[in-house]
């Protein structure tokens, strides 16, 4: 299995990017940080991630995945080391996230297209959908272990803004000496070629009526779940909020595997993308159900809510994975692969715009439109799918 130490890349930069999401509480309470900068420090990660995204693609495409994959590695266990520091010095966190948010943009980019190339013949046997799925059940696996982990050491281990760090640091160690020991194949020609930062296809037909209208949903599934939900119904304030915010967030990314193999079967066809009107219609339930969350401000809804809104997440990362492997020349994977992450990303920007809408509606009306909004993308999606 050549793909399985990229497959573990992928994972251990994925627990790197959502571990510092429990952490927010904790630098709250001991810190005594506002919301505004908690919210800064969370929105560097994407200011990071995107160009990340957007440059490492073009440059793996050009001068090979290796060479852009190992060194972002490298750069994820150094942002755990960073914040580790952070926890006497304010500044650092903010520098952490943001470097957090660069290596996450290169090995999701050209991880992604590295694991896929690794899967699919000469080099491996899977499908297309099964090559997709892997490289998601892969980054999600870490979406969910690092905060569960993260968090249950910040709510009860001894100097928690140390210790919550040290798990990741430890298993992107191992994953480096993996990757090294056992290699993996270049998939790439040996190049120093031209890097191109145009991205062939998305000009397309099914990336312009499929994958750019469905992208933003996909990450803002969980950021409501886990990020905006909890706050609204004042989890924070409850006995153990940090562990509960940890297994709220674990729990979303979870279903978001589980249902994985659901998106595979969805799609198994290579006509239209069932994955993705069914990811949007869960997406819609989701959404009703973190309206009445917020209106009745119940704790113990927030686990369905999870379930359901890591769900939808689940089914259409999937969805556009797929989508991009039909479109993609093999040539330019990783560019349109970045281009589609760097449009799922811009729904972590969910809980922030609906934050600024409660000045004007409640959070259980405007969730309301949110899933009126999602109905009308799941009804565009299946007509151009």
């Amino acid at each position: 299995m050549t793909w399985l130490p990229v497959a573990s890349v992928m994972l251990g930069t994925g627990w790197g990017a959502n571990q510092f999401t429990p952490m927010l509480l904790v630098y709250r309470q001991a810190l005594g940080l506002s919301t505004g900068t908690l919210e800064a420090m969370f929105g560097l990660y994407a200011l990071g991630l995107i160009p990340g995204l957007l440059l490492a693609g073009p440059l793996s495409d050009a001068r090979g995945r290796r060479p852009v994959v190992i060194p972002a590695a490298g750069l994820s266990l150094a942002a755990s080391v960073v914040l580790m520091a952070g926890g006497r010095a304010v500044v650092l966190l903010f520098v952490g996230r943001l470097i957090a948010g660069i290596s996450s943009g290169a090995v999701f980019g050209a991880g992604t297209a590295w694991l896929r190339e690794l899967s699919r013949p000469p080099l491996g046997t899977a499908s297309e959908q099964a090559a997709a799925r892997r490289a998601a059940v892969a980054m999600t696996s870490g979406f969910s272990l690092g905060p569960l982990v993260a968090g249950l050491l910040a709510q009860w281990a001894p100097a928690p803004r140390v210790v919550a760090y040290l798990p990741h640091v430890a298993l992107m160690a191992l994953v480096l000496l993996l990757l090294a020991l056992r290699g993996a194949p270049e998939t790439v020609a040996s190049g120093g070629g031209a890097v191109r930062l145009s991205v062939p296809g998305v000009r397309s037909a099914r990336f312009r009526g499929v994958v750019a209208p469905m992208a933003p949903w996909v990450f803002a599934a969980p950021a409501i779940a886990f990020a905006l939900l909890p706050s609204v119904v004042g989890a924070e304030h409850t006995r153990d909020g940090i562990a509960l915010t940890a297994v709220i967030t674990s729990l979303c990314a979870f279903a978001g595997v589980l249902v994985q193999p659901l998106a595979r079967r969805l799609d198994a066809h290579v006509r239209g993308n069932r994955a993705a009107t069914v990811g949007l219609l869960v997406l819609v339930v989701g959404l009703a159900l973190g309206a009445v969350t917020a209106h009745g401000r119940e704790t113990w809804l927030l686990v369905p809510c999870a379930i359901i809104l890591g769900s939808a997440y689940g089914l259409c990362l999937v969805a556009g994975l797929v989508e991009i492997q039909r479109i993609a020349d093999h040539r330019a994977l990783a560019r349109l692969t970045a281009a589609y992450y760097a449009l799922t990303y811009l729904g972590f920007s969910a809980p922030y715009l609906l934050a600024l809408g409660a000045r004007v509606a409640s959070y259980a009306a405007l969730l309301t439109i949110t899933a009126a909004l999602a109905l009308c993308t799941a009804g565009y999606v299946t007509r151009r799918a």
